[in-house]
């Protein structure tokens, strides 16, 4: 299926997905707008304040793809609906599913169910989504001339997440904080110059000295682009934004240094410019080797994946909050094995600018009840608790 027939079928099936009368429906997103526009005030949601790196009476929990597959829920909905961009770009189904963990879990944190391929089109980079293949390319920018095919993001091309982060700060209300997130330059490039998902990401490490020129433009671009994106996701809404650096682990440090931490400080910076009050967390998966560098880009919050002991990382990031980071495949493990994992994270993070996670995103198979056990946990463990053990 071509880019342009896909956008069509999306676009007929946002017509077509039953909604409110658009009356009803307009009055929602007004009220919801004026909730996203609200002034912050001191009594912000729990995860925001551990985020902003303030005693909190427990840490505030949720958990990455905690909007998915392992879900009853989620699989019915993907059923009636088989196509993950229209389930993504549809404003009535990005809701729904964003919801669907809210409503089993009361997690801290209710993220906009997305992609963070999302937004390409709209600087004028078409993707399909192969459900076997995961994200494909049609043509994947190598050269000067192909890069001339970028323009600034038109936000035009992205009401629907707007519209979805409006209406989510009104279902959500004060019992958690909306989170936004978005593609890190150099992991979004990674997919724009491969054409696909890789493994060895040859073509774009091979770039990085045949054509550095190039590179640079074009993770410029995309830094610039990410920006305005992020600033859009927080005035519709968005309480928190996570920037998802997820194949920068794939980078050694010193190239790191060269081809992704120059440009996601670029995003902080000018985001923090405009919207110095919303927390920005940064998350790199395989970034153990990268933790200082992590926390030196300006973003409130590092993201821990579950190779790094937490002791370890805040011993070497100092007072920057972080999130994370329990196993994933802990959740496979039993009630006792959960609870272990769980008060040893929070043990070693104390009570101060923590927001407990899992160090990767929810696997597909994860028991619903352990899911269910390690937020119950994050409920009744309190920080005082920790600090009397």
């Amino acid at each position: 299926m071509s880019a342009a027939t896909m956008q069509q079928q999306l676009q007929q099936l946002r017509s077509s997905t039953a909604r409110p009368a658009a009356s009803s429906r307009r009055a929602v997103l007004v009220q919801a707008q004026a909730a996203a526009a609200a002034p912050a005030v001191a009594d912000a949601p729990l995860m925001v304040r551990a985020a902003r790196g303030e005693a909190t009476e427990r840490a505030p929990c949720w958990m990455m793809r905690q909007a998915g597959r392992y879900q009853a829920a989620y699989r019915e909905l993907a059923r009636k609906h088989p196509s993950f961009r229209a389930r993504s770009e549809t404003t009535e189904l990005i809701v729904d599913i964003s919801l669907q963990p809210f409503r089993s879990f009361k997690p801290d944190g209710v993220i906009l169910f997305s992609d963070i391929l999302t937004p390409l089109p709209g600087i004028g980079v078409p993707f399909e989504i192969d459900d076997n293949k995961g994200p494909l390319l049609d043509n994947p920018i190598r050269s000067k001339e192909q890069l001339k095919q970028l323009h600034k993001l038109d936000l035009s091309q992205l009401q629907f997440v707007g519209e979805s982060l409006k209406l989510l700060r009104q279902e959500v209300g004060d019992n958690a904080a909306v989170l936004g997130f978005v593609g890190s330059p150099w992991t979004l490039a990674t997919y724009i110059i491969e054409g696909a998902s890789s493994s060895l990401y040859k073509t774009i490490k091979s770039m990085a000295y045949s054509e550095p020129a190039l590179l640079d433009a074009l993770l410029s671009h995309l830094a610039d682009a990410m920006s305005d994106y992020i600033r859009f996701q927080i005035d519709s809404g968005a309480q928190c934004v996570q920037i998802f650096d997820s194949w920068g682990g794939q980078l050694p440090p010193q190239q790191w240094d060269k081809w992704s931490g120059p440009y996601l400080r670029r995003m902080v910076e000018s985001v923090k410019a405009s919207h110095p009050a919303t927390p920005l967390t940064l998350y790199a998966n395989g970034s153990g080797g990268l933790l200082e560098r992590l926390g030196a880009t300006g973003a409130d919050v590092v993201g821990l994946d579950w190779t790094v002991d937490m002791a370890d990382a805040r011993q070497r990031l100092g007072s920057k909050s972080v999130q994370g980071n329990v196993d994933p495949t802990v959740l496979f493990c039993g009630e006792a094995a959960i609870e272990a994992a769980v008060r040893d994270v929070l043990s070693k993070a104390g009570g101060r600018g923590h927001i407990l996670n899992l160090g990767h995103g929810v696997l597909v198979g994860t028991p619903e009840e352990a899911v269910a056990h390690m937020f119950n946990l994050s409920k009744q463990i309190k920080a005082a608790e920790l600090v009397a053990a």
